[in-house]
């Protein structure tokens, strides 16, 4: 399974061709467009948001409705396509793939800045949104919350024993944030960036239940889950850093500390573990226990008081180039991770359980389950 984007931030459409998908699941584009309206929702978020109203269009891959296992090709159009009439840009903005990429591709820094957008991480939420979909299937749910913006952080995480509560919670906060003292706070601190035309960033945590034991392996470095998982955030832009379970506070731990102890319940007939500082993953495989992922994004480069840069054409120093954009995208970041985790296990799953149709996956998912009680 593998797929693709391709579009500008502010070209006709962005598009994504998701290839691998077993035949016999049905496509809800009602809830790939709910997923998509999810990523433009939270305090902070840029003028593009107004403008945008993103919906997918599913060109390829589907029979009323449900796929056929041909590759799927998903469609969102931009309603700001200016991206012939746009005003070149001299000044690179510290930060973005503005200078680099106008050296490497020798073109303008609006060529690079169209491409480099994040705006293309909708057409992820798309696939990941598919993705979820087949999850769901299996009874593999995904949920994401900000833990911290900028210097405030949340004192309580979601229930993941109750997600049905903790999602309508979730969806009810400006912020994606399950503490609602916390996110006064940073809504506070966030209106302070707003009027000092500055940004901020913040830290996403993503936990994943019910997921098999088995998934990814240590036999080859490339078909390690946690090192999969980890490129697949670090692609998000403005991600510096990616933690499973425990992460860098492990480091500090005595070994007996650190590890999760095993344990049996024999009326259940199943191992289990009374921690979960190894956040679901050990040896590159999920191990039982729900997976907890955790990644703190830089704030976002753009900034409304510049900072100091220079004109590529006559060399001097004045500030950077001044763009639309966003003061926070932490909460939107946990709705584009939640997708990208998706993507990674979908994969994981089909490698793991195989199948061209549904049905047979299925069919394989419940012989492995039954074949290690």
């Amino acid at each position: 399974m593998y797929y693709t984007t391709a579009g500008e931030s502010h070209g006709k459409c962005l598009t994504a061709i998701l290839e691998g998908m077993p035949s016999g699941l049905k496509i809800e584009e009602a809830f790939i467009n709910t997923e998509l309206q999810r990523r433009q929702r939270g305090y902070g978020r840029g003028a593009r948001m107004e403008i945008e109203a993103d919906k997918v269009e599913i060109l390829s891959g589907l029979k009323n409705k449900v796929t056929i296992g041909s590759p799927l090709t998903l469609k969102i159009e931009n309603k700001d396509w200016t991206i012939d009439s746009l005003k070149e840009i001299t000044v690179p903005r510290p930060g973005q793939a503005d200078l680099a990429g106008a050296i490497k591709y020798r073109e303008g820094i609006r060529e690079i800045s169209e491409r480099a957008s994040a705006r293309e991480t909708a057409a992820r939420v798309a696939v990941g949104a598919v993705c979820k979909l087949l999850l769901k299937e299996f009874n593999i749910e995904i949920l994401s919350w900000t833990l911290s913006i900028g210097k405030i952080k949340i004192k309580f995480s979601p229930q993941l024993s109750d997600l049905d509560s903790s999602k309508k919670i979730l969806l009810d906060s400006q912020l994606n944030c399950p503490d609602a003292e916390a996110e006064e706070l940073m809504i506070t601190e966030l209106d302070k960036a707003i009027q000092n035309g500055d940004s901020l960033g913040g830290v996403v945590e993503i936990a994943v239940v019910h997921l098999p034991v088995g998934l990814g392996s240590y036999v080859d470095w490339r078909r390690r889950l946690d090192g999969r998982l980890a490129q697949a955030i670090m692609s998000i832009p403005s991600v510096k850093g990616v933690e499973i379970g425990l992460g860098f506070k492990a480091t500090q731990c005595l070994g007996s500390e650190m590890q999760d102890e095993i344990f049996y319940n024999a009326k259940e007939k199943r191992f289990y573990r009374k921690t979960n500082n190894a956040g679901g993953l050990e040896g590159g495989m999920t191990n039982g226990e729900p997976l907890i992922l955790r990644f703190g994004l830089k704030p976002i480069p753009t900034l409304k008081n510049p900072l100091k840069s220079v004109n590529i054409v006559s060399k001097k120093e004045v500030g950077a180039a001044v763009e639309r954009a966003d003061t926070c995208i932490v909460p939107a970041a946990g709705v584009i991770g939640e997708a990208v985790v998706a993507f990674e296990l979908a994969r994981a799953m089909q490698e793991k359980f195989g199948g061209d149709s549904l049905e047979e996956m299925k069919r394989n998912w419940k012989g492995y389950l039954e074949n290690i009680k």
